[in-house]
């Protein structure tokens, strides 16, 4: 089994046991060599509800003063938790994507609770 063949097998494995609605979205995270990527899914509608990135225009003046890639996926997290909560969402549920809950990822989630978003 090749190591593409492994993560996929694990994501599939994390995404049968997740399922994001309405009142409760599927956060997904991606992860790339320098950027990190969020969206809010409703799974019910196959929508994407809410979505932010360390590309988003509007953030662009806040990466500049964070140092570092896990500080820049603070600054993503707080700002899609402003976002949800303008979208009257509270709650999620928390798709890693065969991630590590490290680094990160970890850093993406902590900025969510920070911003006032339950999972």
């Amino acid at each position: 089994m090749s190591k593409k063949d492994s993560k996929l097998k694990i994501k599939a494995k994390i995404r049968a046991k997740i399922f994001g609605t309405v009142d409760r979205p599927r956060l997904t995270v991606t992860r790339s060599l320098n950027q990190i990527y969020a969206q809010l899914i409703d799974d019910n509608a196959s929508a994407t509800l809410v979505a932010a990135s360390s590309l988003t225009k509007e953030l662009q003046e806040d990466l500049k003063n964070a140092k570092g890639k896990t500080a820049k996926s603070k600054v993503v997290g707080i700002h899609l938790a402003k976002m949800a909560q303008a979208k009257d969402i509270s709650s999620i549920v928390f798709d890693r994507n065969g991630y590590k809950y490290h680094g990160r990822v970890k850093a993406l989630a902590d900025g969510l609770r920070e911003g006032g978003l339950q999972f």
